[in-house]
Formats: structure tokens, C-alpha cells, sequence
């Protein structure tokens, strides 16, 4: 087995796999009210490539965790029958599923039983008023059915993820708080990225790790967990004592870049070594066109090579991907 390990001697072993770039949200940190140019059919990849790629990484390339993204994944056909493929493999890998949670209760059950894992869910706010203003879309109610299902099928640890926007809820970070630990859910606030479709991002707009402790801190104590982070992005913090517990990624002003475990797959085949990553590298063509697993393997491990020490958004000459997050995968 040949590690995917960079030129500065961290290893990939977290996979994140988008299905899809589609979505049935339009939030407004992410993508235009209209929508964006979907990709098309032909280049997106099967099924049978995706659990073919996801076997390469986990039975030659040391992959041990695989979280399934999109756009949405939830919309992507056959999501079910890729989770129970991936978790027949030979070195089956933990598996997670990073969704907005429209429609997930009509399929956590089966997910479960396919063999995922968990689930994380994106959640900004329990305000049907702010989700329509934030989604463009009045399907609050829907999401928290999913949550629901998801909690009773067993996908746990369910996890939340919250962004908070500079007047528009982030107001609000105490409530949701209060919410998800009522619930059972672990909550984790995520600062904004530039990874927008429309490139709007401005670092003065962004709500960051400081200010949301600020925010917490008026209604809750929180207390650094003690638990060792790691290469999870979270740092994580016990609330009024404990048990619950709440976490804040700082991917921006606290970057753990230094610490990072993760390569992407995108809907269309391409390697992404980083989340801000300008170059990528394709599989979907040297597959297609006949290439054994040992010579995939091959080219991801360059793919991974390459990878930049940090993400550099502090540096001047910092450019956003031209792929926005909905076609990347988180």
C-alpha cells in the first residue's frame, strides 16, 4: 500500500467524494438565486467509477474514511447502492455523509442500512424566516424531519453545521446552540470561505472564530475540551460544564492546514489535493480510456505530491478556485 503523502509529510487518508454539483438549495453564501450551469451527464462519473475509485483509495492508497458530498448528495441517484458497494469493499472505510437534509427522511433508514455511518447536516438557523431568506427556499421544516430520521436511524454522532452571516443570524448562534443540545445533535460553526460561486466573499463581511466565541460566551461557559484535535478541523469546547459540546472551525483566522489529512474527488473525476486548490488532476480520462488501478493509484499519488503547504488566503496574491464549493464538495 503506497500512502498519499504530500512533499510535506502529511498523508491523506480522509476522501471526500462528491456525487453530484447539483443542489435543491440556492443559499445565498454559495451559489446565485438562478443556479449554476450543472455538468453535464456524460461527465460525471458512474457509479461503478465511483466505488472503483473509492476502492483504489482504501485498498492501495491507505484511505480509511470517506465522507460523500455534493452539491447535494442526497439528489444523486443511486447514493444508497454507493454506500452499500463501498461498504462491501476489502478495507471498508468509515463512512459519512456531509447533506442540506432535504429529503433525508425518506432515505436515512436505508442509508443505515446500506451501512453509512453519520451524518453532518447544514443548518444556519431554526427561523423558517431567516432559512428562506439564507436557502431561498421554505423547506425548514423539511430538514428537520431529516435530522429526525437521521437521529432515529442511528446515523450518529449527528452532526450540525452552521455559518453565521453578518446580519442576517448571526444573532442567532446562542439559540441554535441551545437547540442542538436539546436535541442531541453536536453543533459546529464553520467561518465563511471564499469558495462562493459569485466570488462575493470579503474577509471584513466574515463572522469569525473570535466573534462567535463572543457571541457564545454572553450566554454559555465554555471550556476547551482537553480532547487531543488532531487532524479534525473543529476545535471543541464543553458548554456550562458539559456534557454537550460545540465546535468552532476557523478555517480562515485559525488554519489547520498543517494538521490536514484530506483529498477530494470531484463529481467529474479530478483530484483535488486542497479545498483552494487552482489545479487539479483527472482520473475520469485515464480510466475511461483503459488505465489499470495500479496506474490510477499512480497518478493520484503525484496528484498529491504537489499539494502547498496552506490554503495562503492571507496572502495578497490569493485567488479564489474557479470551481465554487457546491462543485468541489466540503
Amino acid at each position: 500500500m503506497t500512502p498519499l503523502r504530500d512533499n510535506h509529510g502529511r498523508i491523506a487518508t480522509d476522501l471526500r467524494v462528491s456525487l453530484t454539483d447539483r443542489c435543491n438549495l440556492r443559499c445565498n453564501y454559495c451559489m446565485p438565486a438562478e443556479g449554476l450551469d450543472w455538468l453535464p451527464d456524460d461527465k460525471v462519473l458512474t457509479d461503478d467509477e465511483v466505488v472503483r475509485l473509492i476502492g483504489i483509495a482504501t485498498e492501495r492508497l491507505g484511505v480509511q474514511e470517506v465522507r460523500f458530498t455534493g452539491g447535494e448528495p442526497l439528489v444523486r441517484r443511486g447514493l444508497v447502492e454507493i454506500v452499500r458497494r463501498t461498504a462491501q469493499l476489502a478495507h471498508r472505510p468509515e463512512m459519512s455523509l456531509t447533506t442540506n437534509a432535504l429529503g433525508l427522511k425518506h432515505t436515512a433508514a436505508a442509508l443505515a442500512e446500506a451501512g453509512l455511518d453519520r451524518v453532518n447536516v447544514s443548518l444556519d438557523t431554526i427561523r423558517p424566516e431567516t432559512f428562506a431568506e439564507i436557502t431561498r427556499r421554505d423547506r425548514l421544516p423539511d430538514v428537520i424531519a431529516g435530522l429526525m430520521a437521521a437521529r432515529a436511524a442511528g446515523l450518529g454522532p449527528v452532526k450540525v453545521n452552521a455559518v453565521l452571516l453578518r446580519g442576517v443570524n448571526d444573532d442567532q448562534a446562542g439559540e441554535l446552540l441551545r437547540w442542538t443540545i436539546d436535541q442531541g445533535f453536536h453543533l459546529r460553526f464553520i467561518e465563511q470561505m471564499p469558495l462562493d460561486a459569485q466570488h462575493a466573499w470579503h474577509r471584513e463581511q466574515m463572522i469569525t472564530a473570535d466573534e462567535i466565541f463572543t457571541r457564545l460566551e454572553k450566554e454559555f461557559v465554555l471550556t476547551p475540551s482537553g480532547e487531543p484535535r488532531g487532524s479534525a478541523p473543529a476545535e471543541l469546547f464543553t458548554v456550562d460544564g458539559g456534557p454537550a459540546t460545540v465546535g468552532v472551525i476557523a478555517s480562515v483566522t485559525r488554519p489547520f492546514c498543517g494538521d490536514c489529512d484530506r483529498v477530494r474527488l470531484t463529481a467529474d473525476g479530478q483530484v483535488r489535493n486542497c479545498l483552494f486548490a487552482r489545479t487539479e488532476s483527472d482520473l475520469r480520462t485515464p480510466m475511461r480510456a483503459g488505465a489499470s488501478d495500479a496506474e490510477l493509484a499512480e497518478r493520484w499519488v503525484r496528484a498529491m505530491a504537489t499539494k502547498l503547504p496552506g490554503h495562503g488566503i492571507d496572502d495578497p496574491a490569493f485567488l479564489q478556485p474557479a470551481r465554487p464549493m457546491s462543485a468541489i464538495g466540503g
